[in-house]
């Protein structure tokens, strides 16, 4: 059964940590009505009381309902730790829109709301978060902490990340050199959560590959999404006249009528999205499909999956 969230809903607010609360809860209220119900996205408040601790952190009235022991989780525990990694290229905004929004984003701002809901799931189940975004250079690299003061500061640099851009901004993906210098800057074991569309002109394809395989260093486990505008990037599905298409990254330009070369379009894409999914089973990197066009269930129920394996 699909899981539906009230977009129209939730554009009447502004605050990008808020519109993330509003995402997950209807999220996990439509997890609740599909198959999927009994999953485990229970947030952990409290966590069972182990033989040996002591008994003064107990939550003696929870004992009293449930004839169990549980102990009151603290800001400084953790379960898990996680880098959120951002794609922050010129080729990440497209398509190009006037105000993309949460109803009808771009590829960067699919990213951002995807990556804030992540955040706000992680925060409730008490997991430290960090957050890596890059273009051509490592633009943040902010380190994993579980605490309120942290998530608000990762908060105020996604909302940054909101604010428009000109269009003759061009930066290009270095994605191959920042990623090994990502890799070399997780020291202890995490789930690291990439967002992007993995274009990358300046560097062979292999190159590419070895650099998403140096992300499971360290024996970090990895969730690539691959962030898509599938009906043009894909299926290449344009009207039947004359275009101007334009590189976002070099600003190249090429005139051309879509059915002259969609066919060669398609099967070009269709070859590296078909040897990225099988080098990422290789490496044992999850792989998911993000069409901007679908919503965050395809986000938020991937991540959901993986962390349930790994606990």
């Amino acid at each position: 059964m699909p899981i539906s969230i009230d977009h129209n809903r939730l554009q009447q607010f502004g605050s990008l940590e808020f519109l993330a609360r509003q995402v997950v809860e209807g999220f996990i209220t439509g997890l609740h009505k599909s198959p999927f119900h009994g999953f485990s996205v229970e947030f952990a408040e409290h966590r069972q009381y182990n033989t040996g601790e002591a008994i003064k952190h107990i939550d003696w009235k929870l004992f009293a309902r449930t004839d169990r022991l549980y102990v009151k989780r603290y800001e400084e525990e953790t379960n898990l730790r996680c880098q959120m990694v951002i794609d922050n290229s010129s080729s990440m905004y497209y398509p190009v829109i006037d105000k993309p929004h949460i109803d009808h984003p771009n590829k960067i701002t699919f990213s951002i709301y995807a990556t804030a809901a992540l955040m706000y799931m992680l925060r409730k189940q008490r997991d430290a978060v960090g957050l890596s975004v890059f273009s051509n250079e490592l633009e943040q690299h902010v380190k994993p902490k579980s605490t309120t003061v942290h998530h608000k500061y990762l908060y105020s640099i996604l909302e940054q990340m909101l604010e428009p851009i000109g269009t003759d901004v061009q930066k290009p993906t270095f994605a191959t050199d920042i990623l090994h210098q990502i890799a070399d800057n997780i020291h202890k074991r995490s789930l690291v959560i990439l967002f992007s569309d993995m274009f990358e002109s300046n560097k062979k394809t292999e190159d590419l590959f070895q650099a998403l395989q140096h992300l499971k260093h360290n024996k970090h486990e990895v969730i690539l999404f691959h962030v898509v505008d599938k009906q043009h990037e894909i299926d290449f599905n344009f009207k039947n006249r004359p275009y101007k298409f334009v590189d976002m990254e070099t600003g190249e330009e090429m005139k051309v009528n879509p059915s002259d070369v969609k066919k060669d379009y398609i099967k070009a894409v269709s070859e590296f999205g078909q040897e990225l999914k099988m080098r990422c089973a290789q490496y044992h990197i999850d792989f998911v499909e993000a069409d901007i066009n679908n919503g965050f269930e395809q986000i938020l129920l991937p991540y959901l999956v993986k962390r349930n394996k790994l606990h």
